[in-house]
């Protein structure tokens, strides 16, 4: 019998989590993302690998209280992964693995430390696992999911980190940007967080961003106009107007790119900078 080897460069999940982290850090240093692209090109809805993505957050996500019911439910994640097409998922690997070695040092891409890693190897072991591997890798493997299904979730603070906002299903968020993301972004308002989080959970999903956007241009608009009558100068009246005029034209965009994401998050920054001319 052999062992079970975990692959980090197959481990879907785990790739997924890195590749946010990346487009995290790109969007705030105002790089154009290639770990954006990657994403979109093989997580997408129609491709074997988003399924087992699924898979991988449903299993991170979900809590259980008994023991037995944790364990059903990790048997039923098992049984949903038998159903995915198994050489097409090899195939969108092979794709996924050669985009990344095109553009990544893979050694140093998966030098970063994941939160939840054994979780992740844990959950590749079992979809991995055939008759002539060894039981026992496989029964401590599923224990581990058991453990953290069964573990209560911890209440969070009602506050805007970004490592706290929802978690959509079909893509990953920004919990897994996590604690060094908060920690380097701190200054960010909480609509410049709630922005950024909304851009990452939504890679895949341009529609749902696209409507978030065109509710926060609105928004904008309103408080730019309302501001403005603080400001004394003509000159920076007159920017304002251009300003608004600019979010409209942002607000009928069909498609939202990187660059736009990047406007938002400085017209929120120009926003904090009228309120304070206000409080003088």
């Amino acid at each position: 019998m052999k062992r079970i080897k975990h692959s980090k460069v197959k481990n879907t999940g785990l790739v997924f989590e890195l590749l946010v982290r990346q487009v995290a850090s790109d969007t705030m240093n105002n790089k154009n993302s290639k770990a954006l692209r990657i994403i979109k090109k093989h997580y997408n809805s129609k491709s074997e690998l988003q399924k087992e993505l699924k898979l991988y957050q449903t299993v991170a996500d979900e809590k259980f209280i008994s023991e037995s019911k944790a364990e059903k439910f990790v048997d039923a994640v098992l049984q949903a992964r038998k159903d995915i097409n198994e050489s097409q998922l090899r195939r969108d690997k092979y794709n996924l693995i050669k985009d990344l070695k095109a553009n990544y040092i893979v050694e140093e891409f998966f030098k970063s430390r994941v939160k939840n890693y054994k979780l992740h190897a844990s959950t590749y072991k079992l979809f991995e696992y055939n008759s002539a591997d060894d039981p026992k890798e496989y029964v401590l493997s599923k224990f581990t999911l058991i453990e953290h299904v069964q573990t209560t979730p911890k209440k969070t603070a009602n506050m805007p980190s970004l490592a706290s906002e929802h978690v959509d299903v079909r893509i990953l968020a920004s919990k897994l940007v996590v604690d060094k993301f908060n920690e380097k972004y701190s200054k960010l308002s909480r609509s410049q967080k709630k922005m950024l989080a909304e851009y990452i959970n939504n890679v895949t999903n341009s529609v749902k961003l696209r409507k978030y956007i065109l509710s926060e241009t609105a928004k904008l608009q309103n408080t730019i106009s309302t501001l403005q009558s603080s400001v004394p100068s003509k000159v920076i009246k007159i920017k304002l107007n251009e300003v608004t005029n600019l979010l409209t034209e942002l607000g009928k965009k069909h498609i939202i790119e990187d660059k736009d994401v990047l406007t938002m998050l400085r017209y929120y920054e120009l926003v904090t900078e009228l309120k304070k001319i206000g409080n003088k």
